[in-house]
């Protein structure tokens, strides 16, 4: 695909859409936003997550649909920080309503932006999608993900806010229409990411995926390519399985595009689908056929259906003017423009530190320095074993996690910043700019590491060391919500914590019980090739994992090695 640098791949691409559509949007801090005002007293919706979806979902910013657009890497949750940039460039007074899919990444970073708007005195909700029928059962249902149904989603939560409904009412019919809109979908090529030699997974000759996600992940399962007609069968034949009791038989449908299957391919498929639904009885509503939800080059297609009702219907059919989709009569290029302000940041100071705080600190910014190096090296393996059974993206996420806080390290102990303080904008950088689950859970960790080790110690020994990474994967824990034996990058941390405290109540040296506690914390990582996913994006296809070990366990036992202490 083509690129100017796989790191700034999104950076690019949002300048370009910018200029291509400026009649409709404009960058704001964190993503973007509608060139023109918002009517008085409207509540502000927006959306968000990885780009790579495209026109999902910075696409769909306008009248009657989403206000704005937080915009993550590829593939990759936008980070808290990103959140609060696009929610105060568009909160008016009466709210701010945040919507997106149902992944642990979004969630975390939509939540805690959501309490910080809270804390600020403003209105804020948050709301996950869940229309993936594949990602899990019925009984699990709250554990789907967010799939092409997050379009039908979206589109109603914009045009109930249009409408001028309550904050309440507008909670009430986004519920609804996430929990009647269902999706399936099969793929027949993964697609590949910005600078990569291969695609995230490969298709066996003569061989399709069923129910892959659109962030690279593979299917649940595999089954024989089959015919056209044979695909739409499949497809309809689940979307309808779960149709609700008080079915009126009248539905919303998209079938989706999901990069590169052509729209000759899509026409050939819905003459099928379209059949099979009106003969089971079903009214199509103002159907679409093409690309609303993409997957980068992902050959593929995926069918979502929203079952409606008066009130849904009446949102679906509502007018609406984007730069990528539009109902209804124009409205977006004659509006008054918004001029947004722009936010600057303040310089920070330091107080000093102790002498073996400073020390402590010149020491840190070297280790991070090496850290960032090791993880540059590992970005194709890691990327290689995360395809396995998830999105692929983990050595790109963590190469910018680490070059972020390398630099924020550096630039923070150029300001007079001791250990601790180090530590804190180190992971505040990696969290604000690197985004993603992995990116909010390292950011967070490494801040409550750096509030045990503090500036002012006289001494730094293992125990403190110990103490700063129990804080550390505790706040991991109830950030999270995994736990120890989940496969995630916990399962290499927890074993190393609990190491490294064990060493340190025996009195050794910190040099001795890390390196010590390494050692276990790599054979932790390689166990996990051992145990399947419970939580993240690759739990959907949990059995495919088994015999690889975690990604994120083998990028944490290889920071751990990395920066092993000399004294």
């Amino acid at each position: 695909m083509l690129f100017n640098d796989p790191k700034t791949f999104r950076e690019d691409m949002l300048k370009g859409y910018v200029a291509a559509y400026p009649d409709y949007v404009v960058e704001v801090p964190g993503g973007v936003a509608r060139a023109t005002k918002m009517p008085e007293g409207k509540i502000a919706v927006i959306n968000g997550g990885g780009s790579g979806h495209y026109p999902a979902f910075c696409g769909i910013i306008g009248d009657g649909f989403m206000d704005a657009t937080v915009v993550g890497n590829v593939f990759t949750s936008p980070s808290t920080e990103d959140v609060l940039g696009v929610a105060r460039s568009v909160e008016q007074g009466t709210g701010v309503f945040i919507v997106g899919g149902n992944y642990a990444g979004d969630k975390m970073n939509f939540n805690m932006a959501r309490d910080r708007l809270i804390e600020d005195g403003i209105d804020a909700r948050s709301f996950f999608i869940t229309d993936d029928v594949a990602s899990a059962t019925t009984d699990e249902i709250e554990k789907r993900r967010g799939n092409v149904g997050t379009f039908m989603v979206f589109k109603a939560a914009g045009a109930a806010a249009a409408a001028g409904v309550s904050f309440d009412d507008l909670v009430r019919i986004t519920t609804k229409a996430n929990d009647r809109t269902r999706t399936m979908s099969v793929g027949f090529r993964g697609c590949t990411l910005p600078g990569a030699d291969e695609p995230l997974f490969h298709v066996p000759h003569g061989k399709m995926e069923i129910g892959q996600g659109i962030h690279g992940e593979p299917g649940v399962g595999e089954g024989d390519l089959a015919s056209a007609a044979e695909v739409a069968e499949l497809l309809v034949d689940r979307v309808l399985t779960e149709a609700p009791a008080d079915n009126s038989k009248r539905i919303a449908v998209i079938l989706d595009g999901l990069g590169s299957t052509k729209y000759e391919e899509l026409f050939v498929v819905w003459g099928t689908v379209r059949q099979l639904l009106e003969d089971k009885g079903y009214t199509l509503v103002e159907p679409l056929v093409g690309e609303f939800v993409t997957s980068l080059d992902m050959e593929g297609i995926a069918l979502a259906v929203e079952y409606l009702d008066d009130e849904l219907e009446t949102y679906w059919s509502a007018p609406c003017d984007t730069a990528s989709f539009r109902k209804g009569a124009s409205s977006m290029a004659s509006g008054e423009r918004k001029v947004y302000a722009e936010l600057t940041e303040q310089a920070d100071t330091f107080e000093k530190g102790s002498e073996a705080s400073e020390k402590a600190a010149d020491y840190i910014v070297d280790a991070f320095a090496r850290m960032q190096t090791a993880i540059a090296d590992a970005e194709e393996e890691l990327a290689k074993i995360d395809g396995v059974a998830g999105d692929g993206d983990h050595g790109r996420g963590m190469v910018k996690g680490s070059t972020f806080a390398a630099e924020a390290a550096k630039d923070a102990r150029e300001k007079g910043a001791a250990a601790g303080s180090v530590l804190k904008e180190a992971g505040r950088a990696w969290a604000a700019k690197a985004g993603g689950t992995s990116g909010v859970l390292w950011g967070s960790a490494l801040e409550a590491a750096g509030a045990v080790v503090g500036d002012q110690a006289d001494a730094y020994d293992a125990q403190v060391a110990a103490d700063a990474v129990k804080a550390a994967y505790e706040k991991m824990l109830s950030l999270g919500g995994a736990h120890r034996g989940d496969k995630t990058m916990l399962d290499a941390l927890i074993p190393f914590g609990e190491a490294l405290e064990a060493a340190a109540g025996e009195g050794k040296s910190l040099e001795d019980a890390w390196a010590t506690a390494a050692e276990i914390a790599q054979k932790a990582a390689e166990d996990t090739a051992n145990m399947v996913p419970k939580v993240g994006r690759a739990r959907p296809a949990a059995e495919r994992s088994l015999g690889t070990p975690d990604a994120g366990a083998i990028s944490m036992a290889l920071c751990i090695r990395t920066v092993l202490p000399t004294e």
